[in-house]
């Protein structure tokens, strides 16, 4: 955890958690942060399944999505920042489909680019 990064690559060697509920999504996002240079990706696709693996685990980023099957990620994104963990939202309702508490939050829009996601994860980071 915490692998030093440089200004020029800051995703390099991270160990990113993303949390989506679509699995084809999932390997979307990781096919991308590989890509970007990170170097693992933990997986949950419910919020049970996120806290449990935060329990046991603390990446060094997240990527959450804000509906997991009908349940908000709220609960998750707040043990993320509870853990001083920086993360991005994923979301099909962009920036306006959160609570005014999340707002300041980098939110990425769904379908999203592999561009976008760089620039969310940089700016969390």
């Amino acid at each position: 955890m915490n692998t030093p990064k440089t200004e020029s690559e800051p995703l390099a060697g991270l160990k990113v958690m993303v949390v989506e509920d679509e699995a084809i999504i999932s390997f979307l996002i990781e096919d991308m942060l590989l890509t970007l240079g990170c170097a693992s990706v933990v997986h949950a696709a419910a919020v049970k399944q996120a806290l449990n693996v935060l329990a046991e685990e603390t990446p060094d980023a997240a990527v959450l999505d804000v509906n997991l099957a009908g349940e908000a990620g709220y609960a998750v994104a707040e043990k993320l920042e509870k853990d001083g963990v920086p993360f991005v939202f994923a979301t099909g309702y962009g920036e306006t489909g959160l609570p005014p508490r999340w707002r300041q939050r980098p939110v990425i829009q769904k379908p999203f680019t592999l561009e976008t996601l760089e620039s969310a994860l940089r700016s969390a980071v």
